[in-house]
C-alpha cells in the first residue's frame, strides 16, 4: 500500500499535537447514529463505505511528523468491513437502550493517527428490518458538514449498488490535501500578519479564563467526561425573539449569543467575556461537497458595564460579529500560536465555553424502501467546561448544555438553563432593562432559596456561657477524658478546676467583668484552661498568633485595650514589650494552683462578647470583630445537632 505526503492543514496540526500531548484520548471523536427501518442488504452498506472512502482521500488520511512538521499522508487504498452487532436475540425492550451504549461505546473508543483508519462503523441488528448504523470518525479528517456529505453519498452509493448502478457521484474538483497547500500560501506573510493584528485588537485586555463557579475544584489535566441537559423555549417566545431580532437588524444568532454571554456575565461577573463558536470555514464553492477539516472558530467578545441593556449588548454583539465573520479566514490554531505562547495543560487557551448556532435544517436521507432517521445519543464527553447549542426545530427553539461532568453537577446545569430560559425571557420582553437587574431565578427558585433554605429557626440555649455550658459538662462527665496531649489524658474535672483557679488568680490581678484579655500560647491544654480561665472570670479572650510581627501585634492589643496578656516564658519574650499585666502560666504555676478551684459565681449575660478576633488585614488595617456567648453556643447547638459525637468518639 503506497502513501503520499501531503503538508497538514493548520486545524490538523493542532489536533496532532494536542493527540501527541494526550495520546489515547476520545476528545475529538465525532460519532453519529442512524436508525434504518426496512430490508437493509448488509453487503451493499459493505460496498457503500468503500465508495465513498476511495472518493474522498480524507477517509485513507494518517498523520506523522516529518522533521518537526506533522504531514498528513494518504493511503492508496483502506478495506472496509463494517462488523454487526447482533442485538435480536435479548429483550425488545432493552434493544434500543443496549444499541445506544453501544454507539456511545464505540464513541468513546480512541483513534491512532499514525496507523488509521480515522473512522469506523459498526451495525447493530436490533431484529427483523430494525438497525442502528454508528459511525464514528476523528476530528481531524472531519467535520458535522463532511458527516452529513459522507452519509448522504453512502445513501446514494448504497442506492446504486443495490441496484446494480453506478452512483455516478459528480467528480470531486480538489481532495483536501490540495487544500490544506493551499491554505498554508495563501494565509501566510501579509495576509496573516493583517487577520493576527485584527484580533490581537479585539481580544486585547479581554479575559481569557471564564471564572464560572463549579461544583468541583478543576482537575490537574484533561479528563473530557460529559453529559447533556436540553430545554426548549416555547412557541411564543421564540416567536418575540424573531421579532426583537429583526427589529434590530440581527440575526437569532447574534441574540441568542448575546443572550449567552449575558449569562456568562451573571455567574461569574467578568467585565469581558470571551465566548468560541464554530464556522463552516467553506467560503470556496470547490470545497461544498468535500469530507474534511474545514470547521474554523472565531472569538466572539463582549464587554459589560453595570447600566449596559440588553438591547446595548445585542447591538455589541451584531457590531462585533459583522467584523469577525470579515476576518474569519485566520485560523483559530494560528491565534492560539500568537496569542497563548504558554498554555495551561487543564483549560482550553483563549476561551473555555463555546456557543453553536444550528441554523441548517437537519438533513433527512432516503432510500427506496428504508427510512432513516438520526438519533441523538450520550457521548459522554465533553470537549470544554461547557458548550451552548441552540437550534430550530418543529417551531421550537431548542437549547443544550453539554458539560464537563468533573466540574459540574446535573443539578447546576439543569439550573443554569432555567437562568438562560429566564434571561432570554426578560430580555425579549423589556430589552431596554439593565441585565444586572434581571432576575434569574423564577418564582419557585427564588422562594427556596430565599423562604425554604433561610427557615433555619432552631432551639438552642439562648441564656448560656460558653464557660457554663462547659461546666455543666463537666458535672455530668467529671471524670472521663476531655482532653488528649501528647499520650496524656486530661479529665473534665482537672480542666474545669484548673479554669476556676485561674480565673481566681486573674481576678485578683485585676481582671474586671467585660475586660480583654490576651491569649498567646501554643496549641496545648493550657490553651484550653486560659480562654475558660478569663471567661470564668468575666472576661473576653483575644487570640495573639506570636507568630506575627511584633508591630502588628502591639497595634491588636493596644486597638483592643486588653488587660493583659496570658503566655509563658518561652512566648513571653516574643511578644510586644508594652503589653500592660501580664500572668505566665509556667512561672506562676504555684500561685495559681494555690487559689481555690470551686466554681465562681460571676455570671456574665450571654449577649456579651466571649471573644474579639482580629482580621487578616490583607486590604487594610487589622479590625477587631466581637463574638459572643449566645451566638457561639447558636454555633454549637447546630454542631450537635448536625454532627452528634457517639460514645468513644474524639476530635482532632
Amino acid at each position: 500500500m503506497s502513501r503520499a505526503a501531503f503538508p497538514a492543514s493548520f486545524a490538523q496540526q493542532r489536533l496532532w499535537f494536542l493527540d501527541q500531548l494526550e495520546p489515547g484520548t476520545a476528545a475529538y471523536n465525532l460519532a453519529r447514529a442512524f436508525r434504518i427501518t426496512g430490508p437493509l442488504d448488509v453487503n451493499a452498506i459493505n460496498l457503500a463505505v468503500e465508495a465513498v472512502v476511495k472518493r474522498h482521500e480524507s477517509l485513507r488520511t494518517v498523520f506523522d511528523s516529518v522533521d518537526g512538521e506533522t504531514r498528513q499522508l494518504v493511503l492508496s487504498d483502506v478495506h472496509c468491513n463494517i462488523p454487526v452487532v447482533d442485538l435480536s436475540g435479548i429483550p425488545e425492550e432493552t434493544r434500543e437502550g443496549e444499541a445506544l451504549r453501544v454507539a456511545s461505546e464505540e464513541g468513546k473508543k480512541p483513534f491512532d493517527l499514525t496507523q488509521g483508519p480515522l473512522f469506523r462503523a459498526v451495525l447493530v441488528d436490533l431484529g427483523p428490518s430494525q438497525y442502528l448504523l454508528v459511525l464514528v470518525m476523528h476530528h481531524i479528517i472531519t467535520d458535522g458538514w463532511s458527516i452529513a456529505t459522507l452519509f448522504r453519498e453512502l445513501t446514494l452509493c448504497y442506492q446504486a449498488i443495490t441496484n446494480g448502478e453506478n452512483a455516478n457521484l459528480p467528480e470531486l474538483p480538489l481532495q483536501y490535501a490540495e487544500y490544506a497547500q493551499w491554505q498554508r500560501e495563501y494565509m501566510s506573510g501579509d495576509v496573516l500578519a493583517k487577520q493576527v493584528e485584527y484580533w490581537k485588537g479585539k481580544l486585547e485586555g479581554a479575559q481569557t479564563i471564564l471564572d464560572l463557579p463549579t461544583d468541583h475544584p478543576r482537575p490537574s489535566t484533561h479528563s473530557w467526561h460529559g453529559a447533556t441537559e436540553g430545554l426548549i423555549l416555547d412557541s411564543n417566545l421564540f416567536t418575540e425573539l424573531k421579532a426583537f431580532a429583526k427589529s434590530e437588524g440581527a440575526t437569532l444568532f447574534m441574540v441568542a449569543l448575546a443572550a449567552f454571554q449575558a449569562l456568562l456575565r451573571r455567574y461569574t461577573m467578568q467585565d469581558s467575556i470571551l465566548v468560541g463558536t464554530p464556522i463552516a470555514g467553506r467560503n470556496e464553492l470547490e470545497t461544498e461537497n468535500l469530507v474534511g477539516l474545514f470547521v474554523n472558530t472565531l472569538i466572539f467578545r463582549a464587554d459589560f458595564s453595570d447600566s449596559l441593556t440588553f438591547r446595548d449588548l445585542v447591538r455589541q454583539v451584531r457590531a462585533f460579529a459583522l467584523e469577525a465573520f470579515s476576518h474569519q479566514d485566520v485560523p483559530f490554531e494560528k491565534l492560539v500560536e500568537e496569542l497563548v505562547p504558554q498554555r495551561l495543560v487543564d483549560t482550553t487557551p483563549l476561551f473555555q465555553v463555546m456557543f453553536t448556532f444550528q441554523n441548517i435544517p437537519k438533513q433527512v436521507f432516503e432510500i427506496p424502501g428504508l427510512v432513516m432517521k438520526e438519533v441523538p445519543f450520550e457521548s459522554g464527553i465533553a470537549k470544554f467546561d461547557l458548550s451552548a447549542e441552540v437550534f430550530e426545530h418543529n417551531n421550537g427553539f431548542h437549547c443544550r448544555f453539554e458539560y464537563n461532568t468533573d466540574l459540574f453537577d446535573k443539578p447546576t446545569i439543569r439550573r443554569m438553563l432555567d437562568h438562560f430560559q429566564n434571561l432570554v425571557t426578560a430580555g425579549v420582553r423589556d430589552p431596554d432593562l439593565q441585565l444586572a437587574v434581571i432576575p434569574l431565578m423564577n418564582a419557585q427558585e427564588r422562594h427556596q432559596i430565599l423562604v425554604e433554605w433561610n427557615d433555619t429557626a432552631a432551639d438552642y440555649p439562648r441564656d448560656l456561657c460558653i464557660h457554663q455550658a462547659f461546666e455543666r459538662q463537666a458535672l455530668r462527665s467529671s471524670d472521663l477524658t476531655a482532653l488528649r496531649f501528647q499520650g496524656q489524658n486530661f479529665t473534665y474535672r482537672q480542666i474545669n478546676e484548673r479554669a476556676n483557679q485561674l480565673a481566681r488568680y486573674l481576678i485578683g490581678k485585676g481582671v474586671q467583668p467585660g475586660a480583654l484579655v490576651g491569649i498567646a500560647l501554643e496549641r496545648s491544654p493550657q490553651m484550653v484552661i486560659a480562654l475558660l480561665g478569663a471567661l470564668k472570670a468575666g472576661a473576653a479572650y483575644v487570640p495573639v498568633d506570636f507568630s506575627y510581627p511584633v508591630e502588628r501585634l502591639a497595634f491588636m492589643l493596644r486597638d483592643a485595650a486588653v488587660w493583659g496578656v496570658i503566655t509563658d516564658s518561652k512566648i513571653h519574650n516574643r511578644l510586644p514589650r508594652e503589653l500592660g499585666s501580664v500572668v505566665s502560666l509556667d512561672t506562676e504555676a504555684e500561685f495559681i494552683g494555690r487559689e481555690p478551684a470551686d466554681a465562681i459565681s460571676i455570671s456574665p449575660d450571654s449577649g456579651q462578647p466571649a471573644y474579639v478576633i482580629y482580621t487578616s488585614g490583607s486590604s487594610g488595617t487589622p479590625k477587631g470583630v466581637e463574638g459572643t456567648h449566645r451566638a457561639a453556643l447558636n454555633r454549637f447547638a447546630w454542631m450537635w445537632r448536625t454532627y452528634p459525637f457517639q460514645a468513644g468518639e474524639v476530635s482532632c
